[in-house]
């Protein structure tokens, strides 16, 4: 009996040793090691994981299984694996070397708890998740939801796709669509294009290579820094897209916008809904829409331009501008309009084009072309072209020009008018004058000469010199104030004063002088005017407005061949 007994035991032992050697080299063989607690205590998870009523005990999974089932999460590798019913039954606690798999996705940790039934888990340490050799993604906690498919990494996460960087401390991941999602703050770097990218909130997907920034938006490179509250941004064109209030600032220069597109690579912008851009130069260009080119330093705008040059004391506006920070060279077209405000009143100029630019000495000049037009309250004028100095306000006039003032009218190939804070100082005609006056009826006085130099105060003209051909024809007011007789006289040299109120104080004419006083009524009307008389006052700006009123007359007179002074045979 005791020999029986014996036997039957030692029997059992060998039995239950092999049994036990069976269950160890079958969990080796598979890389998990089963230890069971010998004290039940319900473990602290960082997050519950998905809900289920039960779950069941993990079974080893044989190398052929299929590996690729839609959405599910294997465990591939574990040191350890506690599990206890009387802990949980939802959860298998994982550590040391812990490795999962969905489909051709793989997940990292140090430790975990594995929802079996929901392809759920929490993973602690050493997250890491991989795809393909495009996508590693960092963190120090993982919660990954099977039924949602979304992983939420938190503390330290960084993920990487290929060139592009995104760095926070809470990420959540959508597997199926490719989507991140921070929330607490991140940073986005496109180490392609040296583009670092921070934000309080942040949407970055990975196939279309498309983020979304939000609340307190900053790009920064080396060239630039963009400022705004909501911007979207490509890491594979490298190209932003503003769609909310936005500062770029670059080496002094400070573009404002609210809608548009910039090219961070190639850095340049187009911009709408009246952008501003502020350059280092002291100039503003403001349009509804903007482009600008920051490598080179210009920028170009249509509809409604307005360009300022505080500093020189110039707005330049028209239907199209361009601005050149380099060679400090601006203009505009279609409508163009400048006004000068350096002096008390505001000159209105209109042009076919108007620029302003530096001329070698660094002087600011003002420059118009083609059926130039100008008004202030003391003067106004009529040109082909027009330049003006800003370091002494002077108007060059060039071909058929016409300047006005009170109701006096000069005239000829060039004029050269000085402009104070109140009225016109002097002016000046080197190639050819002619100055009328209309003082009653159909009577002018009148006065042409090859260069006549004339000089102003308060309005009035108070003393001309004129050089060469010298002709005139004047009306002399008797005591009575009419007039009743013509003076006219040619000489090579005149030189008139005249006192308040335009009276005649002196009148010198030399060396040889010919002429004839004719009563009015005994004259022809070829005899009331000098040869290349024009009176041109239907053609004169009357308000500023009127700038931009150029007739058909106009148009005519600045086709025509310059004049001369000289009679024709046919006179």
């Amino acid at each position: 009996m005791t020999q029986r007994f014996f036997t039957y035991t030692k029997g059992y032992r060998i039995a239950f040793a092999v049994l036990c050697m069976c269950i160890v080299m079958c969990g080796l063989s598979l890389g998990f090691d089963y230890a069971w607690a010998a004290t039940p205590q319900k473990p602290k998870a960082a997050n519950p994981g998905a809900k289920a009523g039960h779950v069941q005990r993990i079974t080893p999974q044989i190398p052929k299984s299929n590996r690729y089932q839609k959405d599910k999460v294997f465990l591939e590798n574990s040191d350890i694996l506690t599990a206890d019913d009387r802990i949980s039954t939802e959860y298998q606690v994982l550590k040391g070397n812990v490795r999962f798999r969905r489909g051709d996705m793989y997940m990292f940790c140090d430790s975990a708890y594995f929802y079996d039934l929901t392809s759920s888990l929490d993973a602690f340490g050493n997250v890491k998740m991989t795809q393909g050799d495009t996508l590693f993604v960092y963190a120090d906690v993982m919660h990954y939801y099977g039924d949602e498919q979304v992983a939420q990494l938190r503390n330290n996460v960084r993920l990487e796709n290929r060139k592009t960087t995104l760095i926070t401390d809470s990420l959540d991941y959508e597997i199926t669509s490719n989507v991140g999602y921070y929330f607490e703050g991140g940073k986005l770097i496109d180490g392609k294009n040296n583009t670092e990218l921070t934000s309080r909130y942040g949407r970055y997907e990975l196939d279309t290579k498309q983020a979304e920034f939000t609340t307190d938006v900053r790009l920064v490179n080396e060239k630039y820094t963009m400022e705004t509250n909501l911007l979207q941004y490509n890491t594979g064109t490298h190209i932003a897209r503003i769609i909310d209030q936005t500062s770029i600032e670059s080496d002094g220069n400070t573009v404002l916008t609210t809608s548009g597109w910039y090219n961070t690579s190639a850095d340049d912008a187009t911009l709408y809904d009246r952008s501003v851009i502020n350059s280092k130069d002291g100039k503003t260009l403001v349009g509804d829409t903007v482009y600008y080119n920051r490598q080179l330093n210009y920028g170009e705008a249509r509809g409604n331009v307005v360009i300022t040059d505080a500093k020189n004391s110039v707005i330049l506006d028209g239907e199209y501008g361009y601005h050149d920070e380099n060679t400090h060279y601006s203009y505009v077209t279609n409508r163009a309009r400048a006004r000068e405000f350096s002096q008390k009143d505001t000159i209105y100029l209109h042009a076919d084009t108007l620029c302003t630019l530096l001329d070698v000495d660094s002087v600011r000049l003002l420059r118009a072309f083609n059926k130039v037009r100008f008004y202030r309250n003391d003067v106004q004028g009529i040109c082909d072209s027009l330049q003006m100095s800003a370091a002494d306000t002077i108007l060059n006039m060039y071909r058929h020009a016409v300047l006005w003032s009170d109701d006096r009218q000069i005239s000829g190939n060039e004029i050269n008018a000085h402009m104070n804070d109140s009225t016109c100082d002097w002016a000046t005609l080197p190639n050819f004058g002619f100055m009328a006056q209309h003082v009653g009826e159909t009577y002018y006085d009148q006065l042409s000469a090859k260069k006549i130099k004339a000089f102003f105060e308060k309005k009035e003209l108070r003393q001309m010199d004129c050089d060469g051909n010298v002709q005139v024809i004047m009306y002399p007011q008797e005591e009575d104030s009419t007039y009743n007789k013509q003076v006219n006289a040619e000489s090579s040299y005149l030189k008139l004063n005249l006192k308040a109120k335009q009276e005649i104080e002196k009148i010198a004419m030399w060396p040889d002088v010919s002429g004839k006083v004719s009563p009015l009524f005994l004259l022809k009307k070829s005899e009331q005017f000098l040869p290349g008389f024009a009176w041109y006052d239907a053609l004169r700006p009357k308000h500023p407005d009127e700038i931009f009123d150029v007739s058909d007359e106009m148009k005519k007179l600045m086709s025509e061949p310059e004049k001369t002074g000289r009679r024709s045979k046919k006179e």
